[in-house]
């Protein structure tokens, strides 16, 4: 098992702690927002509100006896720059940052970050290879307020086509694949009824997306 400090808890921060945290390990969950910290206490180790960009305030939490740390702060570059530096001096041996963009990263990089990761390209990159291969793709985050999500069709849409739904007028949801099995259909024939092999690509809001859900 290792352990994991995660500082920055917007909605990737929030789901890599959560998720290190089912696959076992130990995750020690920071963030400046109470609400969020809140939020995510019950599936993490520990959570704290706290300052990461103060050194007296990492040192205070142990952050040097976590084996990793991820700095989730992607749209502050400073806030970015400062944790890593602390958690370089800390002696964390492998740090992972979130960036905005490229200039982001090649600024982290240089201040020690081990890898930095920019959300929508990796996003990209997982999105034409799952629609390339016949995986499943349960879920991929585009940004803070939009993802795109593989359901099952509920039982009411069984025989309908993806015209007839009007998920787009109804629910603001787009439909832009459709999967069959092994077999995949990019842009739908909206026009197909749906029948119990079939699965829905959709890009939406996470709103959206619960309704669906739901």
């Amino acid at each position: 098992m290792n352990s994991y400090v995660v500082i920055g808890l917007g909605r990737f921060g929030a789901e890599m702690a959560a998720k290190l945290y089912a696959c076992g390990e130990e995750v020690l969950a920071v963030d400046l927002d109470e609400q969020l910290v809140d939020k995510i206490a019950d599936r993490v180790t520990r959570a704290v509100a706290a300052d990461a960009r103060d050194r007296d305030v990492l040192e205070k939490l142990g952050v040097e006896n976590f084996d990793r740390a991820v700095v989730a702060v992607g749209s502050d570059l400073a806030a970015s720059a400062l944790i890593t530096m602390n958690l370089k001096a800390l002696g964390i041996s492998y740090i992972i940052c979130k960036a905005h963009d490229d200039t982001y990263r090649e600024i982290l990089e240089k201040l020690g970050a081990d890898r930095v990761i920019i959300p929508e390209w990796e996003v990209a990159d997982k999105l034409a290879l799952g629609m390339t291969h016949a995986g499943v793709m349960e879920y991929i985050e585009l940004s803070e307020e939009f993802g795109i999500v593989e359901l099952q069709p509920r039982d009411s849409w069984i025989g309908k086509t993806i015209r007839a739904l009007e998920l787009r007028s109804r629910y603001g949801a787009n439909v832009i694949a459709l999967r069959r099995g092994d077999a995949i259909s990019i842009p739908p024939d909206i026009d197909t009824p749906l029948d119990d092999s079939s699965a829905l690509v959709i890009l939406g809001s996470y709103e959206t997306i619960d309704k669906l859900k739901k």
